[in-house]
């Protein structure tokens, strides 16, 4: 399972990783993070929604939303200057070694 969402909050995170100790599955969380301002505000103005009525937050909003620091490990991503392809196989290489790492499960 991957939750692809915001989740600035402690609560949120901790949830979503309950999900998958009650699952008793493997769990990689990652923190997606663009260190240049310049260009998260570019990518802010010129992104589009691919669902209809969705709204996109705005920058002001994204800069000024409510952000809980992280408090354990994770795998970091920063896509500045990077492409897309690249982030992923960061991404995958990262879940792919935690699945390693983990027992097989058996249902």
């Amino acid at each position: 399972m991957i939750a692809e969402c915001v989740n600035p909050l402690a609560v949120t995170r901790d949830a979503w990783r309950d999900v998958a100790v009650r699952a008793g599955v493997p769990v990689t969380e990652v923190e997606v993070v663009c260190s240049d301002p310049v260009e998260h505000e570019r990518r802010v103005a010129t992104r589009s929604v691919d669902i209809p009525g969705l709204p996109l937050p705005t920058w002001a909003e994204i800069v000024n939303r409510e952000y809980e620091p992280w408090d354990r490990d994770r795998f970091v991503v920063d896509t500045a200057g990077r492409d897309v392809a690249d982030c992923l196989t960061d991404v995958l290489r990262a879940i792919g070694q935690v699945a390693v790492a983990a027992p097989s499960r058996r249902d």
